[in-house]
């Protein structure tokens, strides 16, 4: 019995093993595709407005860190959500 019981230890370790690097693989392909603040590296949140600049430091620079440069930026985008145009619409027909 003790045998079996150690068995079962041991596979229940594997099994946590497997799913904490599963777990962090899935959040490393997550971060990868993240884009961040060039200068304090923050994830922009969903309805941020986020500059972009070129030229000798380029990148892209979170609403917090745009006031720290002085020339204007190349452009400006919201951050939106990644289902962004996915979403199922109701269009009303004309009668």
């Amino acid at each position: 019995m003790a045998n079996r019981e150690l068995n079962m230890a041991a596979h229940t370790s594997h099994a946590e093993q497997l799913e904490r690097l599963l777990l962090r693989r899935g959040v490393g392909a997550l971060e990868e595709d993240r884009n961040r603040c060039s200068r304090c590296g923050r994830s922009p949140l969903i309805g941020e407005s986020v500059h972009v600049y070129e030229g000798r430091v380029r990148g892209i620079l979170c609403e917090l860190c745009r006031a720290l440069r002085s020339e204007p930026p190349v452009s400006s985008n919201v951050v939106r959500h990644f289902e962004h145009g996915h979403a199922v619409r109701i269009i009303a027909r004309a009668a």
